[in-house]
């Protein structure tokens, strides 16, 4: 730790510190919480000279106002919004050069749904189970388990020497209103009648309001399920099933019109059908969806998902390389 430190003096909506999430506690009901658009996280960290999985804020729909003590580099990914450095506009998705008593603000988010900000060094709080992620709802992790709140002071690690980096426009995210997910089907998508699954995949979905850390609920057509006798052990809603384990990114429809995706904070089990899952790479495109996105479910193979997977990480590891 080194005496450098950011006072938060707003606090926005909801920021929260997050790195790449918690592995190996989901069986037990800990969630792997984390950025929920994870690229613009890593890349945020790679343009102040982080390593990847370094700590940064979350800040969804409005950002936090926070004064700088000491000098360092700052950088703002993700949703597109105005950067303000002592009232001055400056560029996001690129390293930029703070002093002792520069304040930082933001002003509303234009498109997308979450900024990240990254400070040279790392946001240093202590690791809970590996990671300095916040899951506020469990009150673990990040700074003292919760979102920030005006007048705290938020250590910073030690940093290298600044080193100014961009991101280039091709290789930022595409911030769209109307996106596209890659699910992969199962593991109860047999719960859908032929048409239900057919409504599921060729309607579009609008996000509604309910989008958190938890889960993103969307409104759109009735979809038919399966009928059956209720089994013992399940509820009688007809997307009810016994109790299951759930993926991160798992669909579910609890009332049959209104898909939820489950992320990175989510319950780690319950009794809903999951019908699909959205494949790992594209939950960065939920993470960055505002209320109101249409959004359109396509399928894809497991193997498809995995390359997917792959691709983003050769073009992250690319993207690392140059700019380091």
């Amino acid at each position: 730790m080194t005496d450098a430190a950011v006072e938060v003096v707003e606090p926005g909506l909801a920021t929260t510190i997050q790195d790449r999430g918690r592995s190996g506690a989901y069986n037990v009901g800990i969630p792997p919480s984390g950025a929920l658009d994870q690229s613009s996280a890593v890349l945020a960290n790679l343009l102040v000279g982080n390593p990847a999985g370094a700590a940064v804020l979350e800040a969804p729909y409005m950002g936090p106002k926070l004064a700088f003590r000491g000098r360092g580099a700052v950088a703002v990914t993700g949703g597109r919004a105005k950067v303000l450095i002592n009232g001055e506009e400056r560029d996001q998705w690129e390293s930029l050069e703070v002093a002792d008593g520069d304040v930082l603000s933001f002003g509303f988010i234009e498109a997308g749904a979450r900024l990240y900000v990254a400070v040279a060094g790392g946001f240093d709080v202590p690791e809970v189970l590996g990671s300095r992620s916040t899951y506020t709802l469990g009150a673990l992790g990040g700074f003292g388990g919760r979102a920030l709140a005006k007048g705290d002071v938020v250590p910073i690690g030690a940093a290298t020497r600044f080193v100014a980096r961009r991101i280039d426009d091709a290789d930022r995210p595409v911030l769209a209103r109307e996106v596209e997910l890659r699910i992969v089907l199962g593991l109860y998508d047999y719960r859908l009648s032929e048409s239900g699954l057919s409504t599921l995949l060729g309607t579009p979905w609008q996000l509604t309001p309910v989008a958190d850390r938890t889960g993103f609920r969307y409104a759109g057509a009735q979809l038919d399920f399966v009928p059956r006798t209720q089994p013992f052990g399940a509820g009688s809603d007809p997307s009810n099933i016994v109790d299951a384990g759930y993926p991160i990114g798992s669909i579910q429809v609890p009332s049959g019109s209104e898909p939820i995706i489950l992320h990175r904070d989510a319950v780690s089990g319950g009794g809903y059908a999951m019908v699909g899952t959205v494949i790992s790479t594209d939950m960065d495109i939920v993470g960055q969806s505002a209320p109101a996105t249409v959004t359109t479910l396509t399928t894809v193979t497991l193997d498809e998902a995995v390359q997917a997977r792959r691709d983003r990480g050769a073009r992250l590891a690319a993207l690392a390389e140059g700019l380091a």
